[in-house]
């Protein structure tokens, strides 16, 4: 039982601190950035923001106020546990936003734009990776995406693409360029913390000569092969065994290269993949 409980008190450790950090930098962003500027975002954070640059009611209020629904459909869609996380989260953002002793940096407009979306979107990632939201953007469009033909990314962009244009109207066309700059900061942020840092490709590899690349991606690159057993069926028809292997986008060339190397006419099949758990891939390379 003790064995057990070590890792989730490690696991829940980890978390606690992904959150914490997540909630002090989406509050630096805000704060030191977007806030003294009358700047905006885009997501739940972006909608809070219009309504407390138009009628001047307090920020803190309004994140807990608007984030309620999407607490409650995360209650529906995540459970339990997420929706105690973000709710906790959420309410210590609001909190901080009050007595967080943060002082505006910078007047220029591109640098509150680029940074405050980038200490904003990196704040979002961080409580992802910990396993809250602390903007419930992404629920909604979860939500919606399973109903319908959207995807996640149409949804949250559509989303945005309203906010944005509220903000033309009722505040200025600058104020409304200048977020959608904030906004591609932040969501290039939120990519990059919560699809990991080193981008992984999966390779799929169908060649006749599949023995001497399946060595060379063990011997020379020390990575792990998964071998399918498959049938050609182009032609005539033969039994030929399929490699799949996971590589960092750094590695790509050198297996590409390779692979042309041994079977110029080897079929290859890339696959983009945010990350991954275990295997050979994350292990220290062998000497």
């Amino acid at each position: 039982m003790r064995h057990h409980s070590k890792p989730r008190k490690l696991n829940l450790t980890k978390n606690l601190f992904l959150i914490t950090a997540g909630i002090i930098s989406a509050c630096f962003g805000l704060k030191s950035f977007l806030l003294p500027s009358g700047f905006i975002d885009g997501g739940v954070t972006g909608i809070s923001l219009l309504i407390s640059n138009i009628t001047g009611f307090n920020l803190s209020y309004l994140i807990v106020i608007i984030n309620v629904p999407f607490v409650l459909l995360g209650y529906r869609q995540m459970g339990k546990v997420f929706a105690i996380k973000t709710s906790i989260a959420i309410s210590v953002l609001a909190i901080l936003l009050v007595i967080a002793p943060f002082k505006p940096i910078t007047h220029d407009p591109l640098l509150i734009a680029f940074f405050g979306g980038l200490f904003l979107g990196g704040g979002i990632g961080l409580a992802m990776r910990g396993g809250c939201v602390i903007d419930g953007t992404e629920v909604l469009a979860l939500f919606i995406s399973k109903k319908s033909t959207l995807t996640v990314g149409n949804i949250i962009l559509i989303l945005n693409i309203v906010i944005f244009s509220f903000a033309a109207l009722l505040l200025s066309i600058d104020t409304a360029l200048y977020a959608i700059l904030t906004y591609l900061s932040a969501s290039n942020t939120v990519d990059y913390i919560v699809n990991g840092i080193e981008q992984y490709t999966g390779v799929t590899v169908i060649s006749e000569k599949n023995v001497q690349i399946k060595k060379f991606i063990i011997n020379q690159m020390k990575r792990g092969v998964t071998i399918y057993k498959g049938e050609g069926g182009y032609g005539e028809k033969k039994d030929i065994d399929i490699l799949y292997t996971v590589v960092t986008k750094l590695e790509m060339g050198k297996l590409q290269t390779a692979i042309r190397q041994i079977d110029p006419d080897a079929f290859v099949i890339q696959q983009q993949i945010a990350d991954i758990k275990g295997g050979v891939v994350k292990r220290q390379p062998l000497h």
